[in-house]
């Protein structure tokens, strides 16, 4: 499974650089804090319930949640389903709040 760390996506964040972001956290965990990806909660993802992104098989999508767990398994279950470059965010929005804050 491919990673990135914080500071890279951040870089790219602010290069401008156009990227796939799918959130795999729960409802109220994206209404809190949230970098702009779109709400995919990982039980849909799971279930199969994958349309919102499945144009993007081919393309680079990187899922994040709070801590990387949930979005690691994301990953291996986009990867199973034909995703050929689902990335995970490594430490998720813990992460990403520890180094910059919210």
């Amino acid at each position: 499974m491919n990673t990135i760390s914080v500071e890279a996506l951040k870089a790219r964040l602010d290069a401008g650089e156009k990227i796939h972001l799918v959130d795999v956290r729960e409802p109220n965990e994206h209404e809190q804090f949230n970098i702009g990806g779109l709400l995919l909660p990982v039980g849909d993802i799971l279930s199969g319930q994958t349309d919102e992104i499945e144009a993007l098989k081919e393309a680079e999508v990187i899922f994040y949640c709070r801590s990387g767990n949930r979005s690691g398994r994301a990953c291996q279950v986009a990867e199973a389903m034909g995703f050929t470059n689902p990335v995970n965010l490594t430490g998720g929005m813990l992460a990403w709040i520890d180094q910059f804050g919210e």
